[in-house]
């Protein structure tokens, strides 16, 4: 399995500098992640098969595996610890598992991906 791209966040891009441009979606590799450095961690940005892109803080609520590194399938990722199965949309464990994964803004705009930043990743 490759690693995830690992990229530091360091320029805000645009009007609303909350939003920052972290490179190309083609450089996000398709049912894949790329991981950049947030403020407060790392973040896993998943590009599934239909070029939808999520990201969510890089760790699995079960273990804290590096979910950058599990199999994206449909709109979820597995971890590659214990398997658990995160829904990337909700950032959600699958049942019969529990627990969260805090997620962040995530646009893309004429092929390029921004983050966006301000404060606490969404609930």
């Amino acid at each position: 399995m490759n690693e995830p791209v690992r990229e530091r966040v360091t320029a805000a891009v645009g009007a609303d500098p909350a939003w920052v441009g972290i490179g190309p979606l083609a450089a996000i590799p398709v049912r894949g992640a790329r991981v950049v450095q947030g403020p407060g961690g790392d973040i896993a940005v998943f590009r599934t098969s239909d070029d939808r892109v999520f990201a969510l803080l890089d760790r699995c609520p079960h273990k804290g595996g590096p979910l950058s590194q599990g199999i994206v399938f449909d709109c979820r990722v597995a971890c590659p610890l214990h398997n658990w199965v995160i829904d990337l949309e909700a950032g959600a464990a699958c049942a019969p598992d529990e627990g969260r994964v805090p997620r962040f803004p995530v646009r893309v705009e004429d092929g390029i991906v921004y983050l966006d930043l301000r404060g606490r990743p969404e609930p």
